[in-house]
């Protein structure tokens, strides 16, 4: 058999936003390691990239030859296999450069496979084909958080340690400008931003009035890179999220929601937990909807055959004998093709004297012709 045609993975749109992303994500770690006083080592994007570059061909390669397709990333010589790397890209440097877990590089490794891995295990159709629901980068953070109570998220200092004079805030200024262009353009994902954004800052504000809560300190955590790197880089994921005005809005909203009950309930690194949650949300719900088309599809057409049935019977009375050319009744001559009626056609051969009412049952095979003379008045 044959392999398929595999279409692009994502559209141009998507695409320039991928290539966008990870033009950002790349300049931004340049200068954290130079300037801005990253404190990973310097080394670990590398063998974050090496691993997610790897493992997201060689699980490529395993879908393909399951799905009896080509591997996306053939056929586009090297400019395809880069565009093909794009989220892998950023999966690997987002997890690097957002998670603290001292001198145990195998932790982060591990955490780059789950975020890569996560795209081919936990997937719900869309649309016809299967995507992949959690927020890839997000995941394998939280599951770090999760497995390794040690580890923790980057320091808020981790990108700012070496600016002062007010350059530290010419830092996310630059972030808010770019990916609000890049939201606003590209992704189109400026609903659930400011969904999320105003979401966010009502959990502050209602905390405060229930639990007593600094109000300026939960809005101050608005100011800081890590916030706004979240808010333009993480939960904009258009692969992640939905594409509509009031999905976006949901989704947006649900985050800030279910950060605000994280946080009431005094579970640390609430942002992250928050965002996995409520794309496992999503995933059953895109499960959900889809059991149900599947089985009204199967009700309504189970209904047409009936009524298909029903119409039949309504038409022949009497009943249609098998193989018979037309319904007996009502008619002055029944005859039975003796040479079978072709295929598909209405009527018998052209050889014949029997001829079919739209709709008649189809003649049959070797049959012998038989004529029925009924009397009538002259």
């Amino acid at each position: 058999m044959s392999e398929q045609k595999t279409p692009p993975r994502h559209n141009p749109k998507v695409t320039t936003a991928l290539r966008r992303f990870a033009i950002s994500i790349s300049v931004l770690n340049v200068f954290g390691y130079t300037v801005l006083g990253f404190e990973q080592p310097w080394t670990w994007p590398f063998i974050a990239l090496a691993t997610s570059y790897t493992l997201e061909i060689v699980l490529e390669v395993l879908g393909a030859r399951s799905e009896k397709r080509e591997p996306r990333f053939r056929g586009g010589g090297f400019k395809g296999l880069v565009e093909f790397l794009f989220p892998a890209h950023i999966t690997a440097l987002a997890v690097n450069m957002l998670t603290y877990v001292n001198d145990r590089v195998w932790v982060m490794v591990f955490g780059v496979i789950v975020a890569v891995g996560t795209k081919w295990v936990l997937r719900a159709p869309v649309k016809g084909r299967m995507r992949h629901f959690m927020n890839p980068s997000n995941f394998g953070i939280a599951v770090i958080l999760v497995l390794f109570p040690w580890a923790s998220i980057a320091p808020p200092y981790h990108f700012t340690e070496y600016l002062d004079g007010g350059f530290d805030w010419l830092v996310p200024a630059i972030i808010i400008s770019l990916g609000t262009l890049l939201n606003a353009k590209l992704t189109e994902r400026m609903w659930l931003i400011l969904a999320w954004v105003g979401g966010y800052a009502l959990q502050a504000i209602i905390r405060g009035l229930i639990f007593d809560t600094s109000i300026p300190a939960a809005l101050a955590m608005m100011t800081g890179v890590a916030f706004v790197l979240f808010t333009n880089y993480m939960i904009t994921d258009p692969g992640t999220t939905p594409s509509s005005k009031w999905g976006q809005i949901a989704f947006g909203g649900g985050v800030a929601t279910m950060y605000g009950v994280l946080t009431a309930l005094h579970v640390v690194y609430g942002i992250f937990f928050a965002t996995a949650l409520v794309c496992a949300i999503r995933g059953a719900f895109l499960w959900t909807a889809d059991v149900v088309t599947k089985r009204r599809a199967a009700e309504v057409a189970a209904m047409a055959a009936l009524e298909q049935s029903v119409a039949g019977a309504e038409g022949c009375p009497n009943g249609c004998p098998a193989g018979a050319c037309a319904c007996p009744a009502d008619t002055l001559v029944a005859q039975v093709c003796p040479n079978g009626c072709p295929a598909g056609a209405c009527g018998c051969a052209a050889d014949s004297a029997c001829s079919c009412p739209a709709g008649a049952c189809a003649c049959p095979a070797g049959g012998e012709a038989v004529t029925q003379k009924i009397a009538v008045a002259v």
